[in-house]
């Protein structure tokens, strides 16, 4: 089976990937949400019908995440708050989706990441609502280092796995129908001079789920 073929069968709920059940599931009520509300000549399923649709998904199956100590908390960036967790080689991930038009676009990243990334993959623990918002909780390992990323280092191992930069830190994959977005020296770390892509954004293209022949 070719990598794109691995990628569409996990994207669709039908191909195993590191702690892709929880995420695979959320993804296939909204999925399933999501064709019931097109199939009634709606054009848009929104975001925030999807939180609904996630809500419910968390209170039927106990899926609500009230574990946060706030005293542990290590830092934030655009899209997520992180904090210890009380296995000191995790850290949790509070991240509210801003980078992604919908909550699936968010979980087919994570799937994509722990794919191409199982050493680094999250584990989705549950979601939180907060001020209104909702979070996804995900657990990643803890990856602790002093050195510094040279970005010319990260371009090249991209290119050389297939990657086409677009432009700053962004990449395309053209064979494998993703985008690949924000690799900048805080989001891939360097240790023991090895790369460790710890925060990714992952999109699909339109044409992800085509079997043209010539993307074999």
């Amino acid at each position: 089976m070719s990598i794109k073929n691995e990628l569409q069968a996990i994207i669709s709920g039908n191909g195993e990937v590191r702690h892709g059940r929880a995420i695979q599931a959320v993804a296939r009520q909204l999925e399933g949400e999501k064709g019931a509300v097109l199939s009634t000549q709606r054009k848009e399923f929104s975001k925030k019908e999807e939180e609904t649709v996630i809500a419910d998904f968390s209170d039927l199956n106990d899926f609500w995440y009230q574990s946060l100590d706030i005293n542990k908390y290590i830092g934030e960036g655009a899209e997520q708050r992180v904090f210890e967790d009380e296995d000191p080689r995790f850290v949790l991930k509070f991240n509210d989706g801003i980078f992604y038009l919908s909550w699936i676009d968010y979980l087919r990243g994570l799937l994509l990441h722990n794919y191409f990334f199982p050493h680094l993959a999250y584990e989705l623990l549950g979601f939180s609502m907060n001020n209104d918002k909702m979070y996804a909780v995900v657990r990643q390992p803890y990856v602790q280092t002093q050195e510094i990323t040279d970005l010319h280092t990260v371009r090249s191992f991209l290119l050389a796995n297939g990657f086409e930069l677009i432009k700053n830190n962004d990449y395309i994959n053209h064979h494998l129908g993703i985008i690949l977005e924000d690799l900048h020296d805080e989001n891939v770390l360097t240790k023991n001079g090895g790369l460790y892509f710890i925060d990714t954004v992952f999109y699909l293209l339109p044409d992800f789920f085509n079997n043209d022949s010539a993307l074999q």
